[in-house]
């Protein structure tokens, strides 16, 4: 799962911080009822319920099942129900119909969770080097799943009509807009980028080797929500010189005006989030923008979309704990930067590179080795994380990536220019 073997934590910092992550999951959904966490919004999206128990899934199968002597599972019918697209451990309720899982309840299911927690953390500190390993891959990957939980929900609570608040909030005090964006010079040359192999990492971040940049620069922050207004009233969305072929066909075809959540109302662009629909605050970050969106935009501004490597090299100098990113339940939203560049947090950045391997890449043997291999086709990467990562959970080398079509995301735009 990883390029290099970490080296084994402490058991007992390891259960700490495995306790610390599975009692987050639970905190995000304690605003929801029974109804809210089984609702499924559409196919790219999941229940919040399901969410939970496959987290739990993934410990108590990967771990309680292979290295726990005479375990017994919680209930024979949830690999079934609760495995995502591992074909190694066979077959599985179809993606697109997790939400007719009504029965287990949220109850149900969270009794669940705190079975295999109390036998995950008695068994720990008797566990080999390599389950170990995979209760720290498990907390990774508790967290991203942390990441598409929040936007699930949010994705389910926009097709309400009455747009609920999750987590209400108040008013924001307006921030003033930043100046015009200003730009970060790299004279090219060949440049390292890749996972170093120290502490972890997930496959597909590695191997670590060079690649040539040619000169460029890179904006110094992202695109705003005031930006994208100017986008729209220009005609941003309606020329079709700005956009790919597939991308105008996406925006004719699903008649796209706007980004995702962004509504006209009482004569101004308002946008729906998780603390209800407000009006935009044009200083911060636009977000919930596809990859088409974001081409479009950056060819509109006669610019263009960075490449991986080129934000890499520019990131590696920066602290990735750094930035608005999540650090507990409550409301998540990208802020307007007030201290200069941020290089994570606050929106996923879109890239002009594809979700390929890396040279010298190899898939881990076993069910595991499915985790992102065989996803490196048709899709996009995004760097930097979000105002929904938990902190803590990213580093420069950490390659996300979706379908150029997809927004329900926190994603955003920085802007690159050949030099």
């Amino acid at each position: 799962m990883q390029t290099k073997p970490s080296p084994v934590a402490d058991p007992a910092l390891l259960s700490t911080r495995y306790a610390d992550v599975r009692a987050l999951s639970v905190a995000l959904v304690a605003p929801l009822s029974d109804a809210d966490a089984s609702v499924q919004s559409m196919d790219d999206a999941s229940p919040a319920k399901w969410h939970l128990a496959h987290t739990t899934w993934f410990v108590e199968t990967f771990i309680l099942r292979d290295y726990v002597g005479g375990y017994q599972l919680h209930d024979a019918r949830y690999p079934f129900l609760f495995n995502s697209y591992y074909e190694a451990e066979g077959e599985r309720q179809a993606r697109g119909r997790r939400g007719l899982i009504t029965r287990p309840s949220l109850a149900e299911v969270l009794a669940y969770r705190a079975a295999v927690d109390a036998a995950l953390l008695a068994a720990l500190p008797a566990l080999p080097a390599a389950a170990l390993e995979l209760v720290a891959l498990g907390c990774h990957h508790e967290e991203q799943h942390q990441e598409l939980l929040i936007t699930d929900i949010l994705h389910l609570f926009a097709q309400n009509p009455t747009e609920p608040a999750i987590w209400p909030a108040p008013r924001k005090v307006p921030v003033e807009m930043p100046g015009p964006i200003g730009w970060i010079c790299h004279a090219g040359g060949i440049v390292d980028i890749g996972h170093n192999g120290e502490g972890f990492a997930f496959d597909a971040e590695g191997p670590r080797h060079q690649t040539l940049l040619t000169p460029h620069a890179l904006a110094d922050r992202t695109v705003t929500n005031g930006e994208w207004a100017a986008f729209i009233a220009e005609g941003g969305y309606r020329d079709p010189r700005h956009w790919l072929s597939d991308g105008w066909a996406w925006v004719k075809a699903q008649r796209i005006t706007a980004p995702l959540y962004w509504a006209e109302r009482d004569g101004g662009w308002t946008r729906f989030g998780l603390d209800g629909r407000r009006a935009i605050d044009p200083a911060a970050p636009v977000t919930h923008v596809s990859f088409y969106e974001a081409d479009a935009y950056a060819s509109w501004a006669g610019a263009r979309l960075p490449t991986e490597a080129e934000w890499e090299a520019a990131a590696q100098a920066q602290d990735p704990e750094s930035g608005n990113q999540l650090d507990r339940a409550g409301p998540v939203e990208p802020r307007p930067s007030t201290a200069g560049p941020a290089w994570f947090g606050d929106v996923w950045e879109w890239t002009g590179s594809a979700f390929r391997p890396y040279p010298g890449f190899r898939a881990a043997e076993g069910a595991v080795g499915e985790y992102n291999g065989k996803f490196m086709s048709g899709q996009c990467v995004l760097r930097g994380g979000s105002c929904a990562t938990p902190r803590g959970h990213l580093r420069a080398a950490y390659r996300n990536f979706f379908y150029p079509h997809q927004r329900w995301q926190f994603t955003g735009v920085r802007l690159a220019k050949d030099l």
